[in-house]
């Protein structure tokens, strides 16, 4: 009878829980049992452990051998325990000193000769090892990516018999290196949509106090061009921001692109996408991509064309910056710190005439109640994006600013907003809105009875607040006064004047 324990981590939600790997040898009929509520995935690692084992020229036990992973009502699922449980089963058969496995966490998918395969979810073991001050062992090809942890005290094999030398002091695991070459994104330039120099202006606003914008306009004014331009107006991303965006995509189903390090993310799902999709779930949880766009942009087009129960789901996680997904047997919870910028059509049609909307005013009516009131509350910015002339598009003089001469305006603009509050203006919370967004007597006067004459709520004052807030940011004045008030306000009337 022999007892061997290693660690591994499940890969549900951001957090990686620990789980431990105990292997359990005993007399009787020879037999490998999984037991601690394994999925299909983990069940098959009997299979792949075994052939691992002989292809190596390794013992596998003639005995009884139980694998027990604790927590047991953990559900665990994928193939990224096969290398514990491996290295658990050498050590309880005394094939390795079990005395060293305690400061190592193990994590890789065994193939049947014994090669380890990558895994998904690297990034996010690697954090977790990390806080626990444990050595992570992986497979190679995760290697740079637990490498963007800084200090990471991470080694990476190849094959099975690589780890079994380590133990057993014949050689030495490589180290994992930060082998990225991040190459440089190809973003998309302001200067190459022409005029609309309100909307251009909106977007830099939105840009420099990370707020939600909303654009309404007929087809063909350039509003998906727009809002693909905006990421290009962001300020780089900080390096525990990047890791936390990369951390989500690490466990998604595309993985990590290594070479989009530190790039804004930039999600434009179709208005045909289910609830799941949007906000993340399923049985086993996976993040949705208001979590895969964390510290980017999120686009809706055609935004009354999505189901309205899909939108509500956005409500939560447009003010708290998370979403929690709930099962019968779990929960796991993902960032979703994203900028959501909208564009619809002023009417079902489209209008794609020149002039005002012609529709009917009841059907135009039925097309804007699709949008609930409370989700437009949360939406700080609502700009009516008009048809340009066409000589204007012939016009070289509408060119106007390019994405990096607007990006240095917003990098300034968030650069004071984090000196003063730690947040961008858009998160701040009421609390610091009444503290840094202060008005003199007069201008508090007017904006209550603005407000109160436009029917805004409460929490629309309060965006109003931090619109200005961000206006007055640019132009790097630190009181508002009242012409940053009225800009505020008028990027708040283009639901009103696209129906108009």
């Amino acid at each position: 009878m022999s007892l061997a324990t290693c660690y591994s981590r499940a890969q549900i939600g951001l957090n990686a829980p620990l789980v431990t790997v105990e292997v359990h040898l005993s007399g009787g009929l020879p037999s490998f049992n999984i037991v601690g509520l394994p999925e299909a995935e983990v069940k098959e690692a009997r299979d792949r452990v075994r052939a691992a084992l002989i292809n190596a020229s390794l013992e596998f036990p003639p005995s009884r051998v139980t694998v027990n992973l604790a927590p047991a009502e953990l559900p665990k699922e994928g193939g990224r325990f096969d290398l514990a449980i491996a290295i658990g089963i050498l050590a309880a058969s005394h094939q390795l000193p079990g005395a060293k496995l305690e400061d190592y966490e193990f994590a890789g998918e065994l193939a049947l000769s014994g090669a380890i395969r990558p895994i998904r979810g690297a990034l996010n073991f690697a954090r977790a090892s990390d806080s626990a001050r444990r050595t992570l062992v992986l497979p190679e090809a995760n290697g740079a990516e637990a490498a963007l942890v800084d200090d990471i005290d991470a080694l990476t094999a190849r094959h099975l018999l690589e780890v079994v030398a380590h133990f057993r002091g014949r050689s030495k695991l490589a180290n994992a290196i930060a082998d990225v070459c991040v190459e440089s994104p190809a973003l998309l330039d302001l200067s190459d949509v022409k005029g609309q120099a309100h909307a251009k202006r909106a977007l830099e606003i939105a840009a420099a106090g990370g707020h939600n914008l909303l654009m309404i306009g007929p087809p063909g004014t350039g509003k998906s061009m727009l809002a693909a331009r905006l990421p290009g107006l962001l300020p780089p991303m900080p390096k525990a921001a990047a890791l936390e965006a990369a951390a989500v995509q690490s466990i998604s189903t595309a993985g990590l692109d290594l070479k989009r390090f530190g790039e804004r993310p930039y999600r434009a799902p179709h208005h045909t996408a289910s609830a799941v999709a949007l906000v993340g779930g399923g049985s086993d949880p996976k993040p949705g991509e208001i979590s895969l766009a964390h510290e980017g942009v999120l686009f809706l087009d055609e935004l009354p064309e999505f189901q309205r129960a899909v939108l509500e789901s956005l409500r939560e996680p447009l003010e708290s910056g998370r979403v929690m997904i709930s099962r019968a047997a779990r929960q796991a919870e993902f960032p979703a710190r994203f900028m959501l910028i909208a564009a619809m059509n002023p009417c079902q049609i489209g209008c794609p005439g020149a002039g005002p909307c012609r529709c009917n005013p009841e059907a135009a009516a039925r097309y804007r109640n699709r949008l609930s009131g409370p989700l437009l509350d949360r939406i700080d910015i609502q700009i009516n994006v008009p048809r340009l002339p066409l000589e204007d598009l012939r016009s070289k003089a509408l060119i106007g600013e390019s994405s990096a001469v607007v990006r240095e305006r917003t990098s300034a603009a968030r650069v004071r907003q984090l000196k003063r509050a730690n947040v961008e203006n858009a998160r701040m919370s009421t609390k610091q809105t009444e503290q840094y967004c202060v008005l003199q007597e007069s201008d508090g006067v007017w904006l209550t009875q603005a407000i109160t004459k436009l029917g805004l709520s409460a929490r629309a004052y309060h965006r109003v607040l931090k619109l200005a807030r961000t206006i007055a940011d640019l132009a790097a004045t630190d009181p508002i006064n009242r012409a940053h008030l009225l800009e505020a306000l008028s990027l708040r009337r283009g639901l009103e004047q696209g129906f108009s």
